[in-house]
């Protein structure tokens, strides 16, 4: 099995030395993700909404630009700074996971990135 590393052309500018996603097996594994300006400008805090709102799009653009899509996923790993704000996140998630939502674990981390208040990685098919 070979893998492929992924940058995203589309997507924010990874924050340290890794790859967007690596394709292996008919599968891409999605680096965390967090509310970064994909031009470019850095990380944009703000409220959980708009910093989980920035995240999950940013997910999309990756996904998008690896040839899958959030539809595709079938696997989530979400981390919280903040669990009191797990049922906001859960009602802004399913806006982008309508039907057939992936498998997730969603767990409060003791601290994330750059203080952000949500971070997600993902696995999801990449489709023939």
């Amino acid at each position: 099995m070979e893998k492929r590393c992924i940058v995203s052309k589309n997507g924010p500018p990874a924050q340290g030395p890794y790859s967007h996603a690596v394709a292996a097996g008919g599968l891409l594994f999605v680096s965390g993700q967090g509310p970064v300006a994909p031009d470019g400008s850095g990380v944009k805090k703000g409220t959980l909404e708009d910093e989980a709102r920035l995240t999950l799009s940013n997910l999309k653009i990756v996904l998008d630009d690896a040839g899958s899509g959030l539809q595709h996923v079938v696997k989530v790993n979400a981390y919280l700074a903040d669990m009191d704000d797990f049922r906001e996140f859960n009602e802004i998630y399913q806006e982008y996971f309508p039907m057939n939502p992936p498998a997730r674990t969603c767990i409060q981390a003791g601290r994330l990135p750059f203080d952000i208040k949500v971070e997600i990685e993902a696995i999801a098919i990449i489709p023939d």
